[in-house]
């Protein structure tokens, strides 16, 4: 194998295939978003009464937003098999349902 084909760096052949590692800063970043998110998420406490359905609507935004960021960022599944991120998308949108459906049940969008 010569030099042109792969660069050695701390010990791992870097070729076309090897995914891009991101920087601390990137993963403080990343934190610091879902931090915001979290802080807005325990904002809607303290929303008006007649407000429950907004509020309701958007946790579920919110909640998407963090788990997408989560799985995609901390759990690296951006890069491997596209399967196991259909099966995380799979458990979301069933999740989602759920709510809907146990919220529907209560008249609480009514």
């Amino acid at each position: 194998m010569t030099t042109t084909d792969t660069h050695e760096h701390h010990g791992h052949a870097h070729g076309s295939d090897e995914p891009h590692i991101p920087t601390d800063r990137y993963f403080i970043n990343v934190a610091l978003v879902l931090a915001l998110v979290t802080a807005l998420e325990t904002s809607t406490y303290w929303w008006p009464d007649g407000m429950q359905t907004v509020a309701t609507v958007a946790l579920i935004i919110m909640m998407t937003i963090k788990f997408f960021m989560i799985i995609l960022v901390f759990m690296h599944l951006k890069f491997d098999n596209r399967l196991f991120s259909l099966l995380f998308y799979m458990g979301l949108f069933l999740a989602i349902l759920v709510y809907c459906i146990t919220l529907a049940s209560f008249r609480f969008f009514f």
